[in-house]
């Protein structure tokens, strides 16, 4: 299972990564592995304030809906349209193709608030 080092995670299992000034946002490996097959994303749309926390879409698998929350507070700025019609790209390939969407933070310092690499590793080790 990978875990980027250079990437932030939260205890809801997305991934953060910082783009200059802007986050971009998923879910983990391990995240797609427990929900296994994806059959349909739904993403909020460009221009909506998002909430640390708070959630911001769902992902649909064979087996169960799952909430999506926000890492981080601020404007998406772009989603991926891809997920519409290749949903199966958050099973293959969860941190470079089903990447969700970007945001322009509020503040940056919630950043700080987001797990390491290795401290998310810890958290699933004890799932």
């Amino acid at each position: 299972m990978s875990i980027p080092k250079d990437f932030r995670y939260s205890k809801e299992h997305e991934w953060a990564k910082t783009e200059g000034e802007k986050v971009r946002v998923g879910i983990t490996d391990f995240a797609q592995s427990e929900l296994g097959d994806i059959v349909f994303v739904e993403l909020p749309e460009v221009g909506a304030e998002l909430k640390v926390d708070e959630p911001f879409g769902s992902v649909e698998s064979v087996k169960t809906v799952s909430e999506l929350y926000a890492p981080i507070s601020g404007t998406v700025v772009e989603i991926n349209e891809e997920l519409n019609d290749n949903p199966e790209y958050v099973n293959e390939s969860p941190y470079e193709k089903a990447w969700m969407i970007v945001i322009q933070p509020t503040d940056v310092s919630e950043l700080d608030n987001l797990m390491s690499a290795e401290q998310y590793e810890e958290m699933i080790k004890e799932d």
